[in-house]
């Protein structure tokens, strides 16, 4: 049972307020650990509509091949607003975490984690819920600059904003545009960084959050059923 950080059913500034005091619980330490199984998330949903589809996947860390799912859909509890995201999609991500048959070692989230406004995206903030290391992996910069990485992969240059290090632009493919990675919690600059590389295959986008984005816009077609799975 995930013991409850704070309530979800917040005004703005309470958001706000929230993504204030939470993160000076973040922790930045080297990711020293083996893992075994890597967790990808992901949310899909049609435009204007407040129904989400949810998933995480469950990727064996060495082969980088599913080992189990959960998907399920809900009602976004929370508008789009950005910089905020996390109090939209977490709840949602929760029921999933909650039905997985395999928990992962760490889990790589679709979005930012450090390189965020208040230094709480999504990965920091479902990595304090969850108590596991996460890391961001978004496809749109947030926050900060940064030089424009090689065209060969894996390129790759820091984010900065105020002279603060918060992620890396990655060309994770040659001559493809950048996909922007930082830390979440439990995981530093160079871990996150690592993990990312080495989730990286023949596309853009790294394999976890890869699938999870597959599963869920299956899941939102109607071509396959929420729930949890393992094989």
């Amino acid at each position: 049972m995930i013991p409850p950080l704070h309530a979800w059913s917040v005004s703005v500034d309470e958001a706000l307020n929230i993504q204030k005091s939470l993160r000076d619980q973040v922790k930045l330490s080297p990711y020293e650990t083996s893992p075994t199984y890597i967790g990808g998330t992901d949310i899909s949903f049609n435009r204007n509509e407040d129904t989400f589809y949810a998933g995480i996947v469950v990727l064996d860390f060495h082969k980088l091949s599913l080992v189990s799912y959960s998907l399920i859909t809900d009602k976004a509890p929370f508008p789009y607003i950005p910089g905020l995201l996390s109090f939209r999609e977490i709840p949602a991500l929760l029921r999933a975490w909650r039905n997985l048959e395999v928990v992962p070692d760490l889990v790589m989230l679709d979005g930012h984690g450090l390189a965020h406004p208040r230094r709480l995206g999504l990965a920091s903030h479902f990595g304090l819920w969850i108590d596991k290391p996460t890391l961001g992996c978004a496809k749109k910069l947030l926050t900060g600059l940064h030089e424009s990485p090689g065209i060969e992969s894996p390129a790759h240059t820091p984010i900065y904003e105020k002279n603060e290090h918060i992620g890396f632009a990655l060309r994770s493919r040659t001559k493809v545009k950048p996909i922007f990675v930082s830390p979440g919690h439990l995981m530093d600059q160079d871990s996150a960084l690592s993990i990312c590389l080495r989730c990286i295959t023949r596309y853009r986008i790294p394999e976890p959050t890869r699938l999870a984005h597959q599963m869920v816009n299956l899941l939102r077609k109607g071509e396959i059923d929420a729930g949890a799975k393992s094989f």
